[in-house]
C-alpha cells in the first residue's frame, strides 16, 4: 500500500501539490471563524430545576418542595448523580448525566417528569422551572448599570423591558439575570388600628383590592355594518385611584381601601441586591448556551449595549466587571505567538543544519500543512479551539517535521550517489527507491508516538475532559505529517531538488557537531558500562527531583485579572445588612491602586444559577491590565482579611468553575458527612475540621456552620380562633408582615 501511495503521489506530484495548497487555504480559512474560548467544555451534562416558594421557610422549602421533586426525579435515564439545595422561598434540583448524554434528550426526560410531579406541590408553590442550559464557563458578561438620576425601580424597568430582551435576542445568549431588580407595585398597607375601628375584615381588603385590579374581557358590539370591539379601561392607574376603591358600604356610605390602609407604589420584598463599585445599581449577569462561541457573543452582546447607551440618557454602562474573553483573547494570542515563534526557530534550526534551502523549504512545508490538515479536522468534529488544543499543536509543532527531514535527507543522499554511477538512474526512480527505502521506519515512528497518547482517551472525568483535546490535536498533527510525508514530499522532492556537481560538504553547524559527536563516541563505544551508569544516575536524580522537589497541581495558578470573592456572613443576615458590609468592603477595595471596577450580588434574583441566601453575597473585582498583578493581588487580600468574623474567599473565575465542577463548592476538597442528628454532625464536622487543619497546604479551611437559625413560628390555637369566628379553613396564601398587606 505504501509503495502503490508514494508511486501515485510522484506520477501525479502537480496535482498532489495542488490538493496540498487548497488544503492549506482551506485550513486556514477554516480556523478565522473557529469558536474561541479558553478551556474545553468540562463540565458534564446537567439540568436543573429550580422552584420558586414565596414565604416558604428553607425547612418547608425542603419538605414540601425539594424531597417530592427528587423523589420524581431520581431513575431518569442516563442519570449519574442528583444534588439537591434549598433556601429561604427556593428549591433547585440539579440532575448529572452520564458523559457524552445528549443535553437536550436529557432536558425532555425531565420535562416529562416534571409535568407529572408538579400536580403533588402545594398550592403556595410556583411551577417548577426548567432552567435554561449553561456551560462550564457559562457566565460571559457582567454589566453593571448606574444612574445619579434615576432610582433604583426605574433602572429595574429599563433593564427588564429595554435591555433584557434586546441581549436575549443575541445568539448564543441563554439567560440575562438581573440583581438589584425592584418590581413596581401597588401595595396596600393595612393599619390594623382603623381596620377594627371601620369593622372591615382582612377577607374584604383583599377582594376588593384584587377586584380593583382585575382585567376582564369587554366582548363586542354588533351594528348592522360592523363589529365594534369593547375595550375596558382599567380603572386602576395611581396608587390614588386604588386607594379610592370601595370596599365596603355601611349606612350608605362607602368605605374605601385608603380609609383603612395607606396605598403607595413600591416593591416586593427583596431576594437579593447588587452593589455597583461602592454604591447602589443594577447588575445583569450574561450567560451563554453550551454550543456558545464565548467572543461572539461577548461582542454581540457588546455590540447591542453600545447601539442602546444614547437611547439612555443617564445611565452608566459598565460591561467592563467581568469579561473572560479578555483572558481568552490574550490567552489564544500568547500561543498564537508561541506557535508562530515555535515554527520561526524549526526553520531557522533547519536551515543551519540542512545548510541548503531547497531541502529546508520541502522540510518545512510539513508544518503549516500539518497543522492547518489538524485544524481542520477539529473544526469538522466541532471543536472549540482552545488553549488544550493550541498546547497539543505546539508540542507536535518539532515532530512534524521528523517525517520530511528523514525523507528528503534520504532522497537527497541518493540522488547524489545516482550522480557518480556511470549510468544515472531516472530521477522518479532514485526519488521513488529513496522514499521506499525509509518508509516503514517513518511509520513505525509515527504510529509508536500515536500509541503513547492513546491511553489519554481512557482518563475518566475532568482530567480525560481537559486533556483529550490535546491528545486528539496533537495525534492529527502527527497523523497528517505522516500522510505529507508520503505524498508532498516526496513529489517536492522530485520537482525541486538538484545535485550539484562536484563533493558534498556540510552546513559549517552540522560539521562543528559531527566533531565533537566523533571524540565523544569513541570514549562510549570503548566503556559502554559508563553510558548506563550516566543513564542510571540521570535517572535518580530526576526521581529525586520529582518526589522532593517538585510539587502536583491539576492546572498552573492563570493570571487572571478578574476576581471573585465569597463573602459569606452570619446566617439569617438581612439583605440591608448584608448589602452595608458589601459596600463598607467595596469601598476599601476601591482604594486599592490598581482596582478598576467591581460588581457585587448579594443573596439570589429570579431564574438565575446562584441557589443562595441573603447572607451570601459575591464580589467580582477587576484590575486595571497595566497594575503590577502580584503586589494588587496581596494588596486586595489584605483588604479581604481585614474583616473578621466573615467566611470568605479570593479566587479566580477559572479556578472557582473549575471547583464547582469537581465538588459542587467552591473548594478544592469538600468532606460531606451524612446522619440523622444535628448534634452529632455539628461535633463530628468540628473534628473533622480539627484533623485537617494541620495538613501541609491547607488553606481557607471552612466547617459549614450547620446552626439553627431563628424563625417565627405561628400556631392558630382551634378554640380560641372560634370565638372570634376565625377558622384555619379560612387561611389563604395572603401573608401579614408588620400589620402591612402587601397585594402584587
Amino acid at each position: 500500500m505504501l509503495n502503490s501511495i508514494v508511486s501515485w503521489a510522484l506520477n501525479m506530484r502537480v496535482l498532489v501539490v495542488a490538493a496540498a495548497l487548497a488544503l492549506l487555504f482551506v485550513g486556514i480559512n477554516a480556523t478565522k471563524n473557529a469558536p474561541l474560548d479558553v478551556f474545553p467544555e468540562f463540565a458534564p451534562p446537567l439540568v436543573e430545576v429550580q422552584t420558586e416558594a414565596p414565604g416558604l421557610s428553607t425547612e418547608e422549602v425542603d419538605s414540601l418542595v425539594t424531597v417530592p421533586l427528587e423523589n420524581s426525579l431520581n431513575g431518569l435515564p442516563f442519570l449519574k448523580t442528583i444534588r439537591s439545595k434549598s433556601v429561604l422561598g427556593l428549591s433547585s434540583v440539579v440532575m448529572i448525566f452520564n458523559t457524552g448524554t445528549d443535553i437536550l434528550k436529557a432536558r425532555q426526560l425531565v420535562q416529562e417528569r416534571l409535568n407529572l410531579a408538579q400536580n403533588r406541590l402545594p398550592a403556595v408553590v410556583k411551577p417548577p422551572v426548567l432552567m435554561a442550559p449553561y456551560s462550564s464557563l457559562s457566565r460571559v458578561l457582567k454589566v453593571g448599570l448606574s444612574s445619579k438620576t434615576l432610582d433604583q425601580m426605574a433602572l429595574s424597568e429599563l433593564a427588564v423591558w429595554t435591555m433584557r430582551p434586546r441581549l436575549m435576542s443575541v445568539p448564543g445568549v441563554a439567560n440575562v439575570a438581573i440583581w438589584g431588580q425592584r418590581d413596581r407595585q401597588f401595595q396596600v398597607l393595612v393599619d390594623p388600628q382603623k381596620l377594627r375601628a371601620a369593622g372591615v375584615t382582612l377577607d374584604a381588603i383583599t377582594k376588593a383590592a384584587g377586584d380593583a385590579a382585575v382585567i376582564s374581557a369587554g366582548g363586542y358590539i354588533d351594528t348592522p355594518n360592523l363589529r365594534l370591539p369593547v375595550n375596558q379601561l382599567s380603572l386602576i392607574t395611581t396608587a390614588d385611584d386604588l386607594a379610592r376603591t370601595v370596599v365596603e358600604f355601611r349606612n350608605g356610605a362607602p368605605i374605601r381601601l385608603g380609609d383603612v390602609a395607606e396605598v403607595k407604589i413600591g416593591n416586593p420584598p427583596l431576594i437579593g441586591d447588587a452593589v455597583i463599585n461602592d454604591g447602589d445599581g443594577i447588575l445583569l449577569i450574561v450567560e451563554k448556551q453550551p454550543w456558545g462561541n464565548t467572543l461572539d457573543v461577548t461582542t454581540g452582546v457588546e455590540k447591542v449595549l453600545e447601539d442602546m447607551q444614547p437611547a439612555l440618557p443617564g445611565v452608566t454602562i459598565d460591561s467592563t466587571i467581568f469579561r473572560p474573553a479578555t483572558f481568552i483573547q490574550l490567552s489564544i494570542d500568547h500561543l498564537t505567538e508561541a506557535l508562530w515563534l515555535g515554527c520561526l526557530l524549526v526553520v531557522v534550526v533547519l536551515a543551519l543544519f540542512l545548510g541548503d534551502w531547497r531541502t529546508t523549504i520541502i522540510s518545512i512545508t510539513a508544518i503549516p500543512l500539518s497543522l492547518a490538515i489538524a485544524l481542520l479536522l477539529l473544526r469538522w468534529r466541532g471543536e472549540t479551539i482552545n488553549t488544550m488544543i493550541l498546547a497539543g499543536l505546539i508540542i507536535a509543532l518539532g515532530e512534524v517535521v521528523d517525517d520530511a527531514i528523514i525523507d528528503v535527507e534520504n532522497i537527497l543522499r541518493r540522488m547524489r550517489q545516482n550522480a557518480l554511477l556511470a549510468n544515472p538512474l531516472p530521477k522518479l526512480k532514485v526519488v521513488l527507491d529513496a522514499s521506499l527505502e525509509v518508509r516503514s521506519a517513518v511509520v513505525y515512528a509515527s504510529v509508536i508516538i500515536v500509541l503513547v497518547f492513546v491511553p489519554v482517551f481512557f482518563l475518566p472525568g475532568l482530567a480525560g475532559t481537559f486533556f483529550q483535546p490535546l491528545a486528539l490535536s496533537y495525534i492529527l498533527a502527527i497523523t497528517a505529517s505522516l500522510a505529507v510525508a508520503l505524498t508532498l514530499t516526496p513529489a517536492l522532492s522530485l520537482m525541486l531538488l538538484k545535485v550539484k556537481p562536484g563533493a558534498h560538504r556540510d552546513a559549517l553547524l552540522s560539521r562543528g557537531m559531527k566533531a565533537i559527536y566523533r571524540c565523544i563516541l569513541p570514549v562510549f563505544a570503548r566503556s559502554p558500562w559508563l553510558a548506563i551508569l550516566i543513564l542510571i544516575a540521570a535517572f535518580t536524580g530526576t526521581g529525586w527531583v520529582w518526589h522532593t522537589q517538585l510539587k502536583e497541581e491539576f492546572l498552573p495558578n492563570f493570571k487572571e485579572r478578574d476576581f471573585l470573592m465569597h463573602w459569606l456572613e452570619k446566617p439569617n443576615t438581612s439583605v440591608e445588612a448584608s448589602k452595608r458590609i458589601t459596600i463598607a468592603a467595596a469601598t476599601d477595595l476601591m482604594k486599592v491602586p490598581g482596582v478598576r471596577n467591581q460588581g457585587a450580588h448579594i443573596g439570589r434574583a429570579e431564574v438565575a444559577d446562584e441557589v443562595v441566601g441573603p447572607d451570601f453575597t459575591e464580589l467580582w473585582i477587576s484590575l486595571d491590565p497595566s497594575a503590577p498583578y502580584d503586589e494588587t493581588i496581596h494588596k486586595v487580600q489584605a483588604v479581604v482579611d481585614g474583616y473578621p468574623g466573615l467566611t470568605r474567599d479570593l479566587l479566580t473565575f477559572l479556578r472557582e468553575r473549575i471547583k464547582e465542577v469537581l465538588t459542587g463548592a467552591s473548594a478544592s476538597v469538600v468532606v460531606r458527612i451524612f446522619g440523622p442528628e444535628l448534634d452529632q454532625l455539628r461535633s463530628h464536622a468540628a473534628e473533622v475540621g480539627e484533623a485537617l487543619k494541620d495538613i501541609p497546604g491547607v488553606s481557607a479551611l471552612k466547617v459549614e456552620p450547620q446552626v439553627l437559625v431563628p424563625q417565627i413560628t405561628v400556631k392558630l390555637r382551634p378554640e380560641n380562633a372560634a370565638l372570634h369566628g376565625i377558622f384555619w379553613a379560612d387561611r389563604k396564601s395572603t401573608r401579614l408582615n408588620s400589620s402591612h398587606l402587601v397585594i402584587s
